[in-house]
């Protein structure tokens, strides 16, 4: 059996950074989303990832585990992979355990919506948002199938973003084309409060708020379930 706990342990370590799932009490899941968003393809062994295959079986383990009561995500991310990233994002918004997400050093690209997915959300003072358009890389066909086929993804990001934030579309879609801010792109950095006041983060915070915040939560959907 401890040979057994000790090839599990060794196994958390090379691909969580830990020696079990990072847990603050039976009732809490912590969720870490940091680095790039490693999706369809792997990225080089010294990228700090997080991995798509990695993180939905946490999810489904989350939701069908009884004695989880409520998920922390925490969020320190450049962004990566598109379709990854917003599967994750949707898988986040479809637990039924409440769930408040922190965003600590950034949450660009499609950080922004993995951060909007949860129940209530928070934002350190110094952390950073990088709202921009999806980028095109690698060969690019040149031919009107080509344009809309970003123009769509670009949609269904923008509309996660607004059904799941306060901000309004107009207001997203100009964050997204401002030309000067980025060096060699298109886009909006938000610095914390900035982001809170264009409606895309709920409020300032950081831990401790995140875990009272959560608390809260977890004490209404229990209130809300009581029978009269």
């Amino acid at each position: 059996m401890s040979e057994e706990n000790d090839k599990k342990d060794f196994e958390n370590i090379k691909e969580l950074g830990v020696t079990n799932i990072t847990k603050i009490d039976e009732r809490i899941q912590v969720l870490p989303i940091i680095g790039q968003i490693e999706g369809h393809l792997m990225l080089p062994p010294q990228t700090k990832t997080t991995k798509y295959e990695h993180f939905i079986p946490q999810l489904i383990a989350i939701e069908t585990n009884p004695s989880i009561e409520g998920v922390l995500i925490i969020l320190n991310t450049v962004g990566g992979d598109v379709e990854a990233g917003l599967a994750i994002a949707e898988m986040i918004t479809s637990l039924s355990k409440p769930t408040v997400s922190l965003v600590i050093g950034g949450g660009h690209s499609i950080g922004v919506p993995l951060a909007t997915s949860a129940n209530y959300s928070f934002i350190s003072p110094t952390a950073t948002m990088i709202v921009h358009p999806i980028r095109m890389n690698g060969l690019v066909i040149g031919v009107p199938q080509t344009f809309e086929y970003f123009n769509k993804m670009q949609e269904r990001i923008i509309e996660f973003i607004i059904r799941t934030s306060r901000i309004k579309r107009e207001t997203l879609k100009e964050l997204m084309l401002q030309t000067d801010e980025l060096l060699n792109d298109m886009g909006t950095i938000l610095i914390g409060k900035q982001a809170v006041e264009y409606g895309l983060i709920d409020d300032i915070g950081g831990i401790s708020e995140a875990l009272k915040k959560l608390e809260e939560l977890i004490s209404n959907k229990k209130n809300s379930t009581k029978k009269p």
